[in-house]
């Protein structure tokens, strides 16, 4: 059970169980007429009958009424407290069980009509004589009791799973059910004045009841029909078109409203193994658990196949993190029959923290779920730039799409100059004068764009740096100095198994300097990779041309010249060749368009 529905459960199953047992009690040890018997069984027959038809009604978080209000409230008036509750308890409970419903809803959905029919019934017996006046006193205490309570406990919960205002949920439920029970109500009244002259004369409400219920029965399946086109019909969740309509609304909700919006993707870990080893009938029963699990945190959806989604309105990261691993711990917990324990991945992305809309949000949470199945499954990842987008780069290594692999190494970049203190992209400019310099030098056209993949990621080991040391407007202590320094070494871990050599080789000894002085290992001269030289050169002209917080930027010819002064000793002459012979030519063209324009 989710730990904010236990402070509104736990009381209120506890009063309403209660009260049905006391009412059995109460009911079973007291003597009855054979006609008194024959009206309680009546009363919960049509009860029951008209639990398994509910009216449906328009708006939010409303499936629909039942006229079982009816016929509780006239039992409360009829036949007592005992006989009410046991009607208002027994008749909804029975259909919802036939519909399979979690049993947790089911015995708070009780708990609430029987609790609702205890208060009415102890109410109206302050209510005495046989008059007119007393008889429309007590139907009007049994129903509007009953509705206000029945109002007041399914909004409470409503309000702590989906986060939105309990006030705001009362003003919307009044607005569409009011009309609706107060018509019931009445109907309520008439049945008992037409009981007490003469049960045999309730049959008369039989047509206006019957014609009501064969209308809203056409209703309801016109209804049923437009929810099962956004219904998977496995989970009885909303399907991947139902989830797009919502995530949408949902967006603009809390746009409007400034809150957090948080999306969880969860994944069954092996399903293809449980399928295969215990057949899809096993798979399907999994699937249907898991469901189960997801309901009772939020409005949940099956994508398709094994992947789900979870929408969790008005919770920031941490809160969404600490749902989804609750979701994970309770999966692994399931021994299920025959299969044994089965684990669920999740991912977890934020808006607008860290997704402006719909499409970005379940690309970052997908990402976090694909992290999460890659490093160990039955566990929760939030989306971070740092450990998801090397994650999709991992993805894409081995696979001929070059373009998306650069894609992604550019958006893993970008989130590494967010956390630096360079104006721009400074990633990309390094990646493009890199494969410039690579082709001026001669390179083939693998290498030049392994020049630019490195170029891009060559600061990758930044993101394991504090920001503070990053970030810091003043020279750098002894300490924070070999903090810093250790970023090719962190860049080469990450990327060491990506399959995609010699870039993580180049990012390694991008430091190196020529006269072996440079780190991690103080290779000198040739010595050192080609790519690395490269990166090394544009990297810290770019550096020089850029503004930092703790100084202004070079001009290009500034630049060239301290690079030109440090040929040699720092860098590669051949390579600060290569590029002053690049910028120069750029440099001509710039300036043949402007004499030209």
């Amino acid at each position: 059970m989710n730990r904010r529905l236990a402070p509104i459960v736990v009381p209120v199953c506890l009063f309403g169980l209660g009260s049905v047992l006391l009412a059995t009690w109460s009911f079973a040890t007291s003597s009855h007429s054979a006609s008194m018997l024959r009206g309680v069984a009546a009363l919960l027959a049509a009860s029951t009958l008209a639990s398994r038809y509910p009216v449906p009604i328009e708006g939010p978080n409303s499936g629909g009424v039942s006229l079982s209000f009816v016929f509780a409230a006239s039992a409360i008036v009829l036949f007592g407290w005992a006989a009410g509750v046991i009607v208002a308890f027994a008749a909804p409970v029975l259909i919802q069980l036939t519909e399979h419903r979690p049993l947790i809803r089911i015995g708070y959905n009780g708990s609430v009509f029987a609790a609702a029919a205890a208060v009415g019934g102890a109410l109206v017996s302050f209510i005495h004589g046989d008059g007119t006046d007393a008889l429309i006193s007590k139907v009007g205490i049994s129903a509007s009791t009953q509705y206000g309570i029945n109002l007041i406990l399914i909004s409470l919960v409503v309000a702590a799973t989906s986060r939105r205002p309990f006030f705001e949920l009362i003003r919307s439920s009044l607005r569409w059910t009011i009309i609706v029970f107060a018509l019931m109500a009445s109907a309520a009244l008439m049945l008992v004045v037409l009981w007490e002259r003469s049960p045999l004369l309730s049959a008369a409400l039989v047509g206006p009841l019957l014609a009501i219920a064969l209308y809203q029965r056409s209703t309801y399946r016109a209804l049923r029909a437009m929810k099962l086109a956004l219904t998977d019909p496995l989970t009885g969740l909303g399907n991947h078109r139902h989830f797009h309509d919502r995530l949408e609304r949902e967006l603009i909700e809390a746009e409007r409203n400034e809150h957090s919006f948080s999306l969880c993707l969860v994944d069954v870990d092996d399903f293809k193994r449980i399928n295969d080893l215990f057949g899809h009938p096993a798979g399907d029963r999994v699937l249907s658990r898991l469901a189960t699990t997801l309901r009772q945190n939020g409005e949940a959806f099956r994508l398709g196949g094994d992947e789900f989604a979870l929408l969790l309105p008005e919770y920031d990261e941490s809160e969404a993190v600490q749902t989804a691993g609750a979701i994970v711990e309770r999966i692994s917990q399931l021994g299920l029959e025959h299969i044994g324990s089965v684990t669920v991945s999740a991912g977890v992305a934020t808006f607008p923290r860290q997704a402006p809309d719909r499409g970005e949000l379940i690309r970052l949470a997908d990402s976090a779920l694909y992290w999460a199945k890659e490093n160990g499954k039955n566990r929760v990842h939030v989306y971070r730039p740092d450990v998801v987008e090397l994650a999709e780069l991992r993805k894409l290594a081995t696979g001929p799409d070059r373009a998306a692999r650069f894609r992604a190494a550019a958006s893993l970049a970008k989130a590494v100059d967010l956390r630096d203190t360079y104006t721009g992209s400074h990633s990309a400019r390094v990646a493009d004068l890199a494969a410039r310099v690579a082709a001026r030098l001669g390179l083939d056209q693998e290498q030049i764009e392994l020049a630019r993949l490195a170029g891009s990621l060559h600061d990758l080991g930044k993101l394991a740096i504090p920001e503070e040391i990053l970030r810091k407007p003043g020279p750098l202590t002894g300490p924070e100095r070999l903090v810093l320094e250790r970023h090719p070494q962190i860049g080469f871990r990450m990327l060491d198994s990506l399959g995609i050599e010699p870039v993580a080789d180049w990012i390694l000894h991008h430091h190196e300097r020529w006269d072996g002085r440079g780190y991690p290992d103080r290779l000198p001269g040739n010595e050192i990779p080609l790519g690395a030289r490269i990166i090394f050169v544009v990297d810290a002209y770019d550096a020089m041309t850029s503004d930092r917080v703790y100084r202004g930027r070079l001009t290009q010819a500034d630049a060239l010249a301290e690079l030109e002064r440090c040929a040699g000793t720092q860098f590669d002459p051949a390579v600060v060749a290569a590029l002053a012979e690049e910028l120069g030519l750029e440099a001509e063209d710039q300036f043949a368009v402007a004499v030209a324009s």
